[in-house]
């Protein structure tokens, strides 16, 4: 494993730190929860251009990275919907389109030539995500509680509009994250 995918490994740490924390937070945890997420989230920036910097793409990096960023995303929306906070039905949503394309990704008859790289769907679908969630993270209070809610919902629309571009047969470019 090159430096690049190890980066991306050790974004999976933040999982169960922000698991744990958000089962009963605080203000003070939250602020420091949204720093481990912050951090997590933007190791997706650092290993991506050091893999390009350094060519050392890989497949199995290119495989690696959306199924870390999946955790890193879904693991604090499930928490979020414990605390009252996000939807379930919004979450479904963004989970069955996640669900939806692994499988589309891992079936041979549907890909051919290796595992595709992110296209600018993915990547706009993956920045408002992490925006909504460190949104709900933070211990912002009630004026923000819309601010929050409108994120989470273009996020959720993003998400599947990439999707759809994902599984539309005439579209060159595929959406791996």
């Amino acid at each position: 494993m090159n430096l690049p995918t190890w980066i991306t490994v050790s974004r999976l740490l933040a999982v169960p730190i922000l698991l744990y924390g958000l089962r009963t937070p605080t203000p003070e945890s939250r602020w420091i929860l949204l720093g481990v997420f912050l951090l997590a989230a933007g190791t997706d920036w650092l290993d991506g251009y050091l893999a390009r910097r350094l060519n050392q793409v890989t497949e199995l990096g290119k495989f690696l990275d959306p199924l870390v960023d999946k955790f890193l995303v879904l693991a604090p929306l499930l928490s979020l919907i414990e605390l009252g906070q996000v939807p379930a039905w919004g979450v479904f949503l963004i989970l069955a389109r996640e669900l939806a394309i692994a499988g589309w990704r891992v079936n041979p008859a549907m890909q051919s030539g290796g595992v595709p790289g992110a296209n600018i769907w993915g990547k706009l679908k993956t920045v408002t995500q992490i925006a909504a969630i460190a949104l709900f993270i933070a211990p912002l209070g009630e004026e923000w509680q819309a601010i929050s809610l409108g994120a989470f919902w273009v996020a959720v629309g993003l998400t599947l509009i990439s999707g759809a571009i994902y599984l539309l047969p005439a579209s060159g470019t595929v959406d791996q994250k």
